[in-house]
């Protein structure tokens, strides 16, 4: 039986502006890095999917890498299109990237003209889409000219292919650098997506927010829960199930020194007080800035989401929490 979107889905959602954009993100966007893969399983993606736009979650965030393997999270996602979304495909916002490893060779990585507009003709036909709502380019290239790189955005704007660009994982002086040839060429860059989160503030540090700010662009945070350590799942030991367990790429073990422990327990006493969990906490903590349209959650089934959403209507912090916060991660 076909599915058929909840009649009630933008009712409780929160949207904010993206920069000083026409365009509206929800508060919480669904990221397709985990759990979409080669491997997953077919009937919790879909669950997954139709969980989140039934709340309002209108964004779905991709990358031609995301996987594993390579390509199979759009590959998973145009399936889920075709068979079950196409009746809602303007309600979404979906969203890829290129600048990572990709194909063998010189032409499947970084940011040439070559790669940027190859990969995302292969992801239009992964996806079994027209157009991506946003096309990022994955990462800053030192080896590419910038313009290079910001022209072909902007061809694959003025080709139909994306309606938006973003960048993600630039600094603010590079951030303001392509802001600057995307405003002469006149072309609709609205997002940065940068990994933010109570214990990684590298873009408090390099100048990104603010440079966001001030370019009237927006941000959204990626890694919001650091990998899981923003959370209350490791506080008693490493669980069998746990991403450090049957992953490890991007945790590890060696990661949860005593220091980072102590931090999380403490943490986890702050969100207790204010009615939540610890991850939820995280989440909030980073939408306290306007300038961060969305946070990106990731997530392994349903529930994960129905929990993260709770945070939409979470109470704003106090200056004493913040000041809190900021004491524990200085510990």
């Amino acid at each position: 039986m076909e599915y058929t979107a909840s009649e009630q889905r933008y009712e409780t959602m929160k949207y904010r502006r993206v920069g000083k954009s026409g365009l509206l993100f929800p508060v919480l966007s669904l990221g397709f890095w985990h759990n979409f893969g080669t491997n997953d399983n077919y009937e919790n993606m879909k669950a997954m999917c139709f969980t989140a736009f039934d709340h309002g979650v209108t964004q779905f965030d991709l990358a031609n890498n995301y996987g594993p393997e390579y390509g199979s999270a759009e590959s998973n996602l145009g399936r889920i299109m075709r068979e079950e979304l196409h009746a809602y495909r303007d309600e979404l916002l979906i969203t890829t990237k290129a600048g990572y490893d990709m194909w063998p060779g010189p032409y499947g990585d970084h940011g040439s003209r070559k790669y940027l507009i190859a990969s995302l003709d292969q992801s239009l036909k992964r996806m079994g889409l027209e157009y991506a709502d946003i096309f990022y380019h994955h990462r800053m290239d030192p080896d590419t000219p910038l313009e290079e790189t910001m022209l072909a955005l902007d061809q694959i704007v003025r080709s139909g292919k994306a309606l938006y660009v973003g960048i993600s994982n630039y600094d603010g002086v590079h951030m303001k650098q392509a802001a600057e040839i995307l405003e002469d060429l006149k072309c609709p860059f609205v997002i940065n997506q940068n990994r933010y989160n109570i214990f990684d503030r590298t873009v408090e540090n390099n100048g990104l927010l603010e440079a966001a700010k001030e370019k009237g662009k927006g941000v959204i945070a990626f890694s919001p829960l650091a990998q899981g350590m923003l959370t209350d799942k490791y506080i008693d030991g490493i669980p069998e199930d746990s991403r450090i367990k049957r992953d490890g790429r991007f945790l590890h073990a060696s990661d949860l020194t005593e220091t980072r422990m102590q931090q999380i327990k403490s943490l986890n006493e702050i969100a207790k007080r204010r009615g939540q969990t610890l991850a939820q906490m995280a989440l909030s903590w980073i939408l306290k800035d306007e300038t961060v349209a969305s946070v990106l959650i990731g997530a392994s089934r349903p529930q994960q989401i129905l929990d993260n959403l709770k945070i939409v209507d979470a109470p704003a912090f106090t200056t004493e929490e913040l000041e809190e916060i900021e004491a524990v991660c200085r510990a």
